[in-house]
């Protein structure tokens, strides 16, 4: 009784805490900001994992550590990358970059809402080497890089790997097949 006891907390600790910790983590999402890609109350796995080998790259669906309060974590989609620079008006948002000097506008199909909810106003942001330019796919409920600014790279955590919550909408890769092959 006491070997299988103790048998069980060093599985606990050389396997269980080591992944938490280091592979994978659990998110639950809170609140409306990506609709409807995912929505309030779902469960989620996060891989930890993948951009420690990979940089996140354009349309990927991130969570990360809210840079206003570091114990709070957000999940949205990155539309600038670093160097870059991200123009929004109320129906767009235009990248800037070394292949497209003059601007690109970014082909955005998983929003729910054209809106960005500028009013009138065009935001301009540059961004540095370590930062990127996140916003919800519901503009009209976000919560993201138009208001807090950009989100700088060591405040990310990871991707969805899995959506677990609610049964009927159990994915692996949730938030890819909202992507175009080209965001541009």
């Amino acid at each position: 009784m006491i070997r299988d006891t103790v048998k069980f907390v060093l599985i606990i600790l050389l396997i269980v805490i080591p992944v938490r910790v280091y592979v994978a983590q659990p998110f639950i999402v809170n609140g409306a900001s990506m609709d409807p890609t995912f929505s309030h109350g779902e469960y989620l796995i996060v891989d930890q994992i993948s951009y420690r080998f990979n940089e996140p790259s354009r349309g990927d669906v991130v969570v990360f550590k809210y840079p206003n309060n570091e114990r709070q974590f957000f999940i949205k989609r990155i539309v600038g990358l670093p160097g870059e620079t991200v123009r929004i008006t109320d129906t767009s948002v235009i990248i800037y970059n070394d292949e497209y000097p003059d601007g690109k506008e970014l082909y955005e199909p998983y929003i729910k809402e054209t809106a960005n909810v500028q009013n009138g106003r065009v935001q301009e942001t540059p961004l540095d080497s370590s930062e990127y330019f996140v916003l919800g796919d519901n503009r009209l409920e976000s919560s993201d890089s138009r208001t807090w600014g950009s989100l700088k790279r060591h405040l990310i955590v990871g991707r969805p790997l899995m959506r677990l919550l609610p049964p009927s909408s159990v994915s692996l890769f949730p938030g890819l097949k909202e992507q175009s092959p080209n965001p541009y």
